[in-house]
């Protein structure tokens, strides 16, 4: 397996796993619909559970002072939004127990 799994490596192995369920074709668009509503549920805020595996968070972050590093400057940050995860307990015993 490559070091960094892309979504071409997930379509290449989906199709050559399940040539009977999915074609590259079909795969392709399986995998980008599925993206797509993990991305649209991350935007509109809600959290992503996915069991097994790990859950997606949305935290809001409160604006802040920050320090411009070039200038020494101080500016405030604006608040935003970032996305969290959590391991779920089977895969982070999985990663610890190295048996995948």
């Amino acid at each position: 397996m490559p070091q960094t799994l892309t979504k071409a490596d997930i379509v290449k192995y989906l199709s050559n796993d399940y040539p009977l369920l999915f074609s590259k074709r079909g795969t392709q668009a399986y995998v980008e619909t599925l993206l797509k509503l993990i991305k649209q549920t991350l935007v509109f805020g809600e959290d992503l559970l996915i069991s097994g595996f790990r859950k997606f968070c949305v935290k809001e972050k409160a604006a802040r002072k920050g320090r411009n590093p070039a200038t020494g400057e101080e500016l405030m940050l604006k608040g935003r939004r970032v996305v969290t995860f959590r391991c779920s307990q089977k895969l982070q015993a999985m990663l610890n127990d190295g048996k995948g």
